[in-house]
């Protein structure tokens, strides 16, 4: 291996494949992932201020609803619990993450582009994700392929089982933290929500999914499918709003509300103070080059600075102008999926200096 091979391994995420039964998809995830799950579990006892028997305890009042909206991923976490070597309890609390303290963390921008908006004629979809650096250390791609569903392709971290990625059946979907809105409410973490969704054959069945689960804080999605078909969600425990692109051939969305009757002044205020600039400039590059958009662009675009360091590409910052930095991360990986070809590319850490690595889903 030359040089710059080995210097491109160590700059790419691991990926780890499982597949069978929903027990030997955890089963297998959990022993790879083995280093990873350990480690995120500490970082959550550690960020969260709970003990183990804390986590353990909030984690289980998540189950039956769980095993309501979502027994097989049950069996998939007990899966996971044992090649982990972790009691079940761990292996639920990564699933449910910062709700456990009923705390959002998550930064980001997302975009999702129509087949018309694209130079190869079909979709293009992703998001640089804007969480804590410490989370890189936990990070990886997971290719699941289950008896009975679409084979799915994720990045996540720590043991989770649903994250932002795409599948076989041409659903993709990645997504973003809303402030404001709806209060907190018990009900299914986004994470298992997500994995729903990834499940799912089209764009009508996604929105199935997320009529029918209830969840406990708001959250926003960029979504497509295979037919070209693409939108975005505001979800909330109160329900969601639906937006979609409008004739401009493309979507794209922050960290604060858009749609009515959540897109208030409150729910502003409670918002990631630069997502509105984040937003005008994601849609003034996207414009530039709509209708001849390639993967190329979209690394151009999301290495952006513009009203750096809370930019698109998101930096580590410690000074009092900009909190939100220090808050909510800096982009700690750049995703760029392509749902067609099964191919999703990511960089780790900013895009603006890190190369991005292609997956396959096959």
């Amino acid at each position: 291996m030359t040089k710059e091979q080995n210097r491109s391994v160590r700059n790419s995420f691991p990926c780890y494949t499982a597949a069978g039964t929903s027990y030997e998809l955890g089963q297998q995830h959990g022993a790879q992932a083995r280093a990873q799950i350990h480690g995120f579990l500490d970082y959550l006892g550690s960020t969260l201020e709970l003990s183990r028997a804390q986590l353990h305890l909030r984690a289980m009042r998540f189950l039956p609803l769980f095993e309501q909206f979502a027994p097989h991923l049950v069996e998939e976490i007990r899966g996971l619990a044992e090649g982990a070597g972790i009691p079940m309890a761990e292996a639920l609390a990564v699933q449910i993450r910062g709700e456990l303290a009923q705390v959002q963390d998550e930064g980001c921008t997302t975009f999702v582009i129509a087949p018309r908006g694209c130079a190869c004629g079909q979709i293009l979809i992703g998001q640089n994700s804007d969480v804590e650096p410490a989370m890189d250390e936990f990070a990886y791609v997971l290719r699941l392929v289950p008896e009975d569903r679409p084979a799915m392709l994720m990045w996540t971290f720590g043991g989770m089982i649903g994250y932002h990625g795409l599948n076989s059946a041409g659903i993709a979907h990645f997504a973003n933290s809303l402030g404001g809105g709806p209060g907190w409410k018990f009900g299914l973490p986004h994470y298992a929500v997500k994995r729903l969704m990834l499940e799912q054959q089209s764009l009508d069945d996604v929105l199935g999914v997320l009529q029918h689960v209830p969840v406990c804080s708001s959250g926003n999605y960029v979504l497509c499918d295979e037919t070209g078909r693409i939108a975005d969600v505001e979800l909330t425990p109160a329900g969601f709003a639906r937006l979609d692109d409008a004739g401009e051939g493309f979507i794209a969305h922050s960290n604060h509300f858009v749609c009515s009757p959540f897109a208030c002044s409150e729910s502003d205020a409670a918002s990631v103070p630069d997502s509105v600039g984040r937003l005008s400039r994601m849609r003034q590059l996207l414009i530039s080059r709509v209708g001849e958009l390639t993967v190329q662009d979209l690394k151009t675009i999301l290495a952006d600075h513009e009203g750096a360091p809370t930019s698109i590409c998101r930096h580590s910052h410690e000074g009092p102008d900009h909190p939100s930095v220090s808050r909510r991360g800096r982009t700690v990986a750049s995703l760029i999926a392509e749902p067609a070809a099964g191919r999703l590319h990511i960089s780790r850490g900013n895009p603006c200096c890190a190369r991005y690595a292609a997956y396959e889903l096959v």
